[in-house]
């Protein structure tokens, strides 16, 4: 018989750091920009990066700083399951949340953190940095591809 994962047996805040960290399969989602509709609270996302991500490698360029470094930034370790909303359906900390499992293509899950890439379930090659575009333009970066 064989062990259960520790993201099958443990709940998110029962995670050590290691744990936590080792969810976040480096899609870039979350730095995307996102638009909420204030009628009815619809996320949408757009093909515009917050200027820390890199887009070659889905992982944030200045993690340890990222908080001071970008003011609307958020740390998901402390922010209530509830608030996950704006996470891509995807996202390993919405789906565990949510009492799901990990997909296939998981790096905890595959063993191969390049499966993520394959699976094309990420920003990787495909996003602009904020710095590039006037963000009154934002609605007009909007795209369906991120919640898949």
């Amino acid at each position: 018989m064989t062990d259960n994962p520790f993201w099958r047996t443990k709940s998110l805040a029962e995670m050590s750091d290691r744990e936590w960290e080792s969810l976040c399969d480096g899609c870039g989602k979350c730095c995307l920009n996102k638009l909420e509709d204030a009628d009815s609270g619809d996320i949408y996302y757009t093909s515009v990066a917050c200027h820390l991500l890199d887009s070659s490698t889905g992982r944030c360029s200045d993690y340890a700083n990222r908080l001071q470094r970008v003011p609307d930034c958020l740390d998901l370790r402390k922010t209530d399951v509830n608030d996950y909303h704006w996470l891509p359906a995807t996202c390993a900390y919405k789906l565990l949340a949510a009492g799901d499992d990990l997909p296939h293509w998981h790096p905890l899950v595959s063993g191969d953190a390049s499966e993520v890439h394959r699976a094309t379930c990420t920003v990787r090659h495909r996003v602009i940095c904020e710095t590039r575009i006037d963000p009154e333009q934002l609605e007009n970066h909007i795209i369906a591809w991120a919640d898949r």
